[in-house]
């Protein structure tokens, strides 16, 4: 039987959603060991002179607890 952890985590990036996304597994895979999957529950964008300067997105971070 496997047990999973989640962890809300929140990224941001100038270039995409996605680019947002992949700095949320970057950086959380620093400290947290066997992710699983990321859950995207919000998306934003801010804006600047009518133009999106920043992608932003609030996730959920599942991982795997490794048995010692």
């Amino acid at each position: 039987m496997s047990v999973l952890k989640v962890i809300e985590v929140l990224g941001n990036s100038t270039v995409s959603f996605e680019d947002a996304v992949q700095n949320v597994v970057n950086e959380a895979s620093k400290s947290v060991k066997n992710i699983k999957s990321v859950y995207i529950k919000e998306m934003q964008v801010k804006v600047s002179a009518n133009k999106i300067s920043e992608y932003r997105v609030n996730s959920k971070v599942c991982f795997g607890i490794l048995d010692e």
